[in-house]
């Protein structure tokens, strides 16, 4: 079959390579139409799991209690107190011109949050209009200490410092996209699971493209609004020090991070190939015909990926330097194939030439490519959609990248002529001969090496860690990593975790107030002596609550009773208490400032009238966002600190977890965490161990692949073992320096072993046709060395070079994927070129030596 192959190929691309390159470049050129298509997507949707319903819940909670989008901006004064005169004016001027961005639906500062303790306010104020910051006669220095101290507000609104604070602008809640979007996720479940009717199916892509078409368009929406928000800030940063923070700023920088690096990278290693190719091969040709090669392959995926609207993330952008350098190693290897045939061999015919390099090369370049493609294929089994994505792309990348380079650089040869052979001046091979010479003379001292190397790699596997800090994915001058880092020390912390609590299944104890309406305490003057002195404070303020209209008087929730409050407080100081967890709020929070205000700890009937008798404002504030009385359902809110100590995520849950039953005695089904810390640990755990799990599936299939090209069960285990001692090199590595596993490094092992067995495969090939000419063992692995040694030097450090272009990323992750995948393809070509050939000579697996008398 291999030689009908063949015979096609010469019949089709080299007695016809202008046409071969003709319909290539049209097909290019089509393709290429659909670029201006070209989309990115950074949303948080794209850094979460596939079917996570914890994903699902999340939305459910944000429509129901109206947790939308916001924009926070931390403000610093310069030169002046926070609370001065100048400083104020200042912010109330930002916050209004922040509220009449479109979107905005409201803006919370230290100027518009109401005052309870500056002064401290009776229990009859709550029901008038709050003071603020901004109200006439504000003691400014007792709101500061408000701001500082009270239960509210503090580690919330102010820095430590007290020069330090946020304003909020509150995004309107998308109901559109949220319905979209659980349309679309319930309906690919349902596909996943039981499966559709055509019906269904034909309904799901609607919805699927819907919802694709919608979040482009608010993607710009929100892209725009973060624009206009810091066209906003520059006119105020003469005045203060300003940072921008929140989940659309982060996707707006996220997908400028994204364009930039493309376009470095797409520039840089360009740049890179053309001066790897000149320095290696010294001819125009060798330098144009691969770089065509390279360019083709990512323009018509690119092209193809917009035609059919599939976008690029912050993980699958890095496919792009990906696809370019494996691209390039193809073709080095059937160019240095091509110069060695035409250096040995010069009378010969071009089109013998070019027949021989492409019959030669074929099927080593093919199962190089297959395990690959394995590799990447691992990523598939993922439920993170982008990871799933970077997986399909590569695949089908790489594939284009073998047809074109057995299309493009034979039919290139064909036009350009035999060239001229400056293959002797090349020097490269004494230094890969140096290996040779190295791998004969200290053999043993190589293996003894390469034990000790993978026990160290081995205990260093064993520290690894997959938990990181969010804030340590951007360079430390970004504005992501700066707005994080002063809203995460002064304001309370960064990721958002939230508890939702149900009530006991048993009736609450709902208060009818009209029910003892003459006598509400049962005769006893317990409410009058809490106050002392008959302070009556309390009555007079809510007296109107008995009136005709008591058949109304409200009937609280469970939560908002004694009984249940009691037990939130004892969940609100066990969270307080951990030093990852910043501002907490909840139901407590208005609780403890009811307490001080009143001067003794409410009742359930007190606290009944109070909540009825609050202001809309002081209800909105600190009452509604964290009950649901209809579900008899709370919400405690908090958020994590990541500048402060090593933040454990899947721990720190479990550590909740494990209080909520333990100590307060909740059924599972009682309580629900939730959040985008839930989501993105959930994200981290599962990329874990599907990727460690699934690399031993990559292992097998590469060597069910060794088995078939090889057809030798000790040649295929011979060839892995360099492999695996370069992948536990990387993780070992990164386990003893910290380094954690993220949604980039987590998949390096599987992509290490796939780009590392290209080396194995070439040289094993190599290895057996130098051995058949006189099958002596040393011999044929310093002619391997000399030929397909250079190859492989050659290959390796053009990836290596390569990949390190990746170092000038803003996205820290794409940094240590970029340097990581060099280590391990330094470990790979180093593994090829001693441990793989002393094993050779160890074990023989081609059959007995000369010198042993065969």
């Amino acid at each position: 079959m291999s030689q009908r192959l063949l015979r096609l190929h010469e019949a089709m691309v080299l007695r016809h390579p202008v046409l071969v390159l003709t319909v290539v470049f049209i097909a290019a050129a089509v393709l290429a139409f659909g670029l201006p298509n070209f989309k990115l997507d950074a949303s948080a949707d794209s850094l979460t799991l596939e079917h996570d319903t914890d994903l699902d819940y999340f939305r459910e909670v944000n429509q129901h209690y109206g947790s939308g989008d916001f924009l926070v901006v931390t403000f610093t004064p310069h030169n002046v107190d926070l609370f001065s005169d100048a400083a104020l004016e200042t912010l109330k001027s930002l916050t209004e011109d922040l509220s009449r961005i479109d979107g905005v639906v409201g803006v919370n500062s230290i100027i518009t949050v109401p005052l309870l303790y500056s002064p401290k306010v009776t229990v009859a104020e709550l029901k008038d209009e709050p003071r603020t910051l901004l109200t006439p006669d504000t003691d400014r220095q007792l709101a500061k200490r408000e701001f500082l101290e009270s239960p509210i507000y503090r580690n919330l609104i102010l820095g430590p410092n007290g020069q330090t604070t946020a304003v909020l602008a509150t995004i309107q809640l998308d109901q559109r996209y949220t319905e979209l979007v659980r349309q679309r996720d319930a309906l690919r479940l349902q596909r996943d699971t039981t499966g559709v009717t055509p019906q269904e199916q034909q309904e799901l892509d609607r919805v699927s493209q819907e919802f694709l078409d919608y979040r482009t368009a608010r993607a710009a929406v929100e892209h725009r609004r973060v624009q206009e928000v810091r066209a906003v800030l520059d006119k105020y940063r003469d005045k203060a020090e300003l940072f921008l923070g929140g989940p659309s700023m982060v996707t707006a920088d996220m997908i400028d991070f994204i364009k930039s690096d493309l376009r470095i990278f797409g520039i840089g290693i360009i740049l890179f190939i053309i001066a790897t190719l000149a320095v290696i091969f010294r001819q125009v040709r060798w330098v144009f015909l691969p770089l065509l090669v390279c360019v083709l392959s990512v323009t018509m995926v690119l092209g193809w990926l917009s035609w059919i609207d599939w976008r690029l993330t912050v993980i699958s952008s890095n496919f792009v330097a990906l696809l370019l350098i494996s691209t390039l190693a193809l073709t080095i290897h059937l160019i240095v194939r091509y110069r060695e045939l035409l250096r040995d061999r010069p009378a010969d015919e071009l089109i013998d030439l070019v027949r021989e390099t492409v019959s030669s090369m074929a099927r080593p370049c093919l199962y190089t490519v297959l395990t690959t493609i394995v590799a990447f294929l691992s990523l598939v089994v993922s439920d993170i959609r982008p990871v799933i994505d970077f997986g399909w792309m590569m695949t089908i990348g790489l594939t284009l990248a073998l047809v074109l380079a057995f299309l493009v650089i034979p039919a290139g040869m064909m036009l350009t002529g035999k060239g001229v052979n400056n293959d002797g001046d090349d020097n490269s091979a004494s230094l890969t001969l140096h290996f040779s010479r190295f791998t004969e003379r200290h053999g043993n001292i190589l293996l003894v090496l390469a034990l000790t190397i993978a026990l160290v790699a081995g205990y260093g596997v064993t520290l690894l860690k997959v938990d990181n800090r969010f804030i340590d994915y951007f360079r430390a001058n970004t504005e992501i990593h700066q707005g994080l880092a002063v809203i995460d020390a002064n304001l309370g912390g960064t990721t958002p975790l939230d508890i939702i609590i149900q009530a006991p299944s048993f009736d609450a104890p709902a208060l009818d107030i009209a029910a003892d309406a003459d006598d509400p305490y049962g005769g006893g003057d317990a409410f009058d002596d809490s106050y002392g002195d008959g302070d009556d404070a309390f009555d007079d303020a809510f007296g109107d609550a008995f009136g005709d209209d008591a058949e109304d008087a409200p009937q609280n929730s469970y939560w908002f009773t004694t009984a249940g409050l009691d037990d939130l407080e004892k969940l609100h100081a066990f969270l307080e208490s951990l030093p990852e967890i910043g501002k907490v709020n909840s139901l407590v929070t208005a609780f403890h400032v009811a307490n001080d205000l009143t001067g003794h700890r409410l009742n359930d009937f007190e606290l009944a009238v109070m909540r009825q008798n609050m202001t809309p404002e002081i209800n909105n504030f600190l009452i509604a966002p964290y009950i649901d009385d209809a579900q008899n359902q709370t919400r405690v809110t908090m958020r994590t600190v990541e500048t402060q100590g090593d933040l454990r995520r899947a721990e720190l849950l479990a550590e909740i977890e494990n209080f909520l039953v333990e100590d307060l005695q909740l059924a599972p089904d009682q309580y629900r965490l939730t959040g985008l810390m839930v989501l993105y640990n959930n994200m981290l755990q599962s990329l874990f161990y599907s990727q460690i799990v699934t690399l031993g599936a990559v292992f097998f299939g590469i060597m069910l692949m060794f088995l078939v090209l090889f057809r030798s069960l000790k040649i295929s285990l011979i060839a892995i073992l360099p492999n695996l001692l370069a992948a536990s090199i990387v993780l070992g590595g990164m386990g003893i320096v910290g380094i954690p596993l993220d949604m980039m490094t987590i998949t390096i092992a599987a992509i290490t072993v796939g780009i590392g067995v290209d080396h194995a495969i070439h040289y094993l090939t190599r290895f057996t046709r130098e051995f058949v000419v006189d099958r002596d063992y040393v011999a044929a692995m310093h002619r391997s060395h000399a030929t397909i040694g250079r190859a492989l030097f050659y290959t390796a450090i053009t990836i290596i070079v390569g990949f390190s272009i990746l170092a000038l990323s803003n996205f820290i992750p794409s940094v240590y994927f970029g340097l990581l995948t060099g280590v391990a393809m330094l470990a790979a070509l180093l593994g090829s070129l001693t441990l793989l050939p002393k094993l050779i000579l160890t074990f023989k697996p081609f059959g007995a030596d000369r010198s042993d008398g065969a």
